[in-house]
């Protein structure tokens, strides 16, 4: 058996590679530095959630308003003509088509002017989500802590909509801060925004994590546009076989990560990592990553052949 001390560095080690990537960017916040035991027992606890499917958070832009015009029918869209609650970043509510009208004003003027249509983004649109049967109430606490924290110095609204099956709100928050700078989300922040929502909804005893797709070795759940018009008209054309491909670095990284883990948790002394092992194992047994790994394993000895058998290229 293994060092307790020696596994716990291997899960600080590859557990964050598995869910904190080196180019994540992190807001410089007070957070008390936590030793290494502290560290991997925190790692223990994400690979727990997400071994067990924990319900994933989704954090997405779905667009922005180039100008006063667009940000007007956002916020009339969100609100339902003024008939939902929008409340803002001081968290005042208001209701009713004259108050929408009256902080669309507050916003227009609110920093530099925003013109009824714009060249630039003046306003960032972003939906928070979790599965149904969670309380709308709770996804509305995490929203309103994740904006303290994430969007802190700009203006924003928000709308909890309730009245379908997943709930979940939309945030609207203007590009220009209060100082003058100007936001502009990328990936790495948008991974952050899912890890702070997350966050905040555990701490309404809500389950809920904001793991990777690549950690849980998955790739995307959805089809795009060009492949459905495609299949809609009877031009798809069939994909290439799984074998042939290539893991991306990411889920590369990540296979390997559970992997180590799997390996130490394996040889611990304690009864509860080894049982967190076979949990691990059967996790990755069904991930995509694992499968098409095994495949072109297996198709490599073929196209060692089929590579031997070609003639040597003409120099």
């Amino acid at each position: 058996m293994t060092d307790p001390n020696s596994i716990d560095g291997v899960l600080v080690q590859w557990g964050d590679r598995l869910f904190y990537p080196a180019n994540r960017v992190v807001k410089t916040r007070d957070q008390p530095r936590l030793g290494a035991r502290s560290r991997a027992a925190a790692i223990r606890q994400r690979i727990a959630a997400t071994v067990r499917r924990a319900p994933q958070v989704m954090v997405k832009v779905t667009g922005g308003g180039r100008g006063m015009k667009a940000i007007a029918a956002h916020f009339r869209y969100i609100s339902k003509n003024g008939r939902l609650d929008i409340e803002d970043e001081r968290g005042q509510v208001c209701r009713g088509k004259e108050e929408v009208r009256d902080l669309l004003e507050d916003w227009r003027y609110g920093g530099s002017q925003i013109q009824d249509v714009s060249d630039r983004r003046e306003a960032f649109n972003i939906m928070l989500s979790m599965p149904r049967g969670i309380d709308p109430l709770a996804v509305q606490q995490a929203t309103r802590a994740f904006a303290k924290v994430e969007l802190a110095d700009h203006k924003y609204v928000m709308v909890l909509h309730d009245h379908q099956a997943n709930p979940h709100v939309h945030l609207s928050v203007r590009a220009e801060s209060m100082h003058g700078k100007r936001l502009n989300p990328r990936k790495t922040d948008l991974h952050r925004w899912r890890e702070t929502f997350a966050e905040r909804l555990r701490e309404w005893g809500i389950d809920a994590e904001a793991t990777r797709q690549a950690t849980r070795g998955q790739s995307r759940g959805y089809l795009p546009l060009w492949r459905i018009k495609a299949r809609e008209e009877g031009r798809e054309r069939k994909p290439r076989d799984v074998s042939t491909k290539v893991l991306t670095p990411g889920r590369a990284q990540a296979l390997e990560s559970w992997q180590r883990i799997t390996e130490a948790l394996s040889a611990s002394t304690d009864a509860a990592d080894r049982s967190l092992a076979a949990e691990i194992a059967r996790f990755t047994a069904g991930a995509p990553a694992q499968r098409e790994a095994g495949q072109r394993t297996r198709s490599a000895p073929a196209a060692e052949q089929v590579r031997s058998r070609s003639p040597e290229p003409r120099r």
